[in-house]
């Protein structure tokens, strides 16, 4: 796996996890949300700057990013399709 492979996988596990849309991943940083699947796919080769911002939304430190992947890994789970409601 190459390093915008393995950003994008754990892009992706971290921002499931998180229980976030790649929508409003994109708007929290501020970037493009087709960006975001671009990354998540391994097809952008991403800024330091954009790492930084992507983890803060994360709450996570940028090497969170760049951690090995077992190559046997499972791929994360998608989110489920749809809005959420609303609440309050």
């Amino acid at each position: 796996m190459d390093a915008r492979q393995t950003i994008g996988w754990n892009l992706r596990r971290l921002r499931v996890a998180k229980g976030l849309s790649q929508e409003r991943l994109a708007l929290a940083a501020e970037i493009d949300r087709s960006y975001v699947g671009r990354v998540e796919r391994g097809a952008e080769n991403v800024t330091v700057s954009t790492l930084e911002a992507l983890a803060g939304v994360l709450q996570v430190h940028v090497s969170a990013l760049l951690q090995h992947v077992d190559d046997a890994a499972a791929k994360p789970a998608p989110l489920r399709s749809g809005r959420k409601p609303k609440t309050g």
